[in-house]
């Protein structure tokens, strides 16, 4: 066998390879990122109760409290389920690449369209109601449930080698005489 038809039939475990560690990063900084984002979103949420700014503590504006705190746990907690992800992707080489994507675009549409539209939907508060920013969440969820129901069915492909290393599904190289 010469280095050219050797080269030909790793490429595409390599090619998997690289494009499963690109998932893994982004969930990675998404989840990571989203963290900070809605970490530092609670703590301006506590300051402000903490400052007693009637603009997110009065009466008037129950409503609204309750949206921001939903956009806050609700983008934390998605975080949270990026960076659960990204263990899923490294655990699951087999799953194929199409419902990967899938599951990955559905879960970063539903982290932005979750916590988004709580947030939105504190903003402009109209007669104890949210803002339309609220018709996002919805959307949202449906995305959420794609992703972890795709997610959950990738597990028939979990393989995980002992202590940290991962099953190999490249074959064995011969070694040559």
């Amino acid at each position: 066998m010469n280095a050219a038809s050797a080269s030909a039939q790793t490429t595409p475990f390599k090619a998997a390879e690289s494009s499963s560690a690109t998932v893994v990063r982004r969930h990675l900084r998404f989840g990571w990122m989203s963290l900070l984002l809605f970490l530092t979103l609670g703590l301006a949420l506590e300051a402000m109760h903490g400052f007693k700014v009637q603009a997110y503590l009065n009466v008037m504006n129950e409503t609204r409290r309750l949206m921001w705190t939903l956009a806050h746990a609700h983008g934390t907690l998605l975080g949270l389920a990026h960076i659960a992800f990204a263990f899923n992707v490294h655990c699951t080489p087999a799953w194929p690449v199409r419902v990967r994507t899938i599951a990955s675009g559905a879960l970063i549409g539903a982290s932005l369209l979750m916590p988004g539209g709580f947030f939105l939907g504190g903003i402009w508060v109209y007669a104890g109601d949210p803002g339309l920013g609220i018709v996002l969440v919805p959307v949202g969820g449906i995305l959420l449930f794609a992703a972890v129901l795709l997610t959950a069915l990738s597990l028939k492909h979990f393989e995980i080698g002992p202590l940290g290393t991962r099953g190999n599904t490249r074959p064995p190289e011969r070694k040559s005489r």
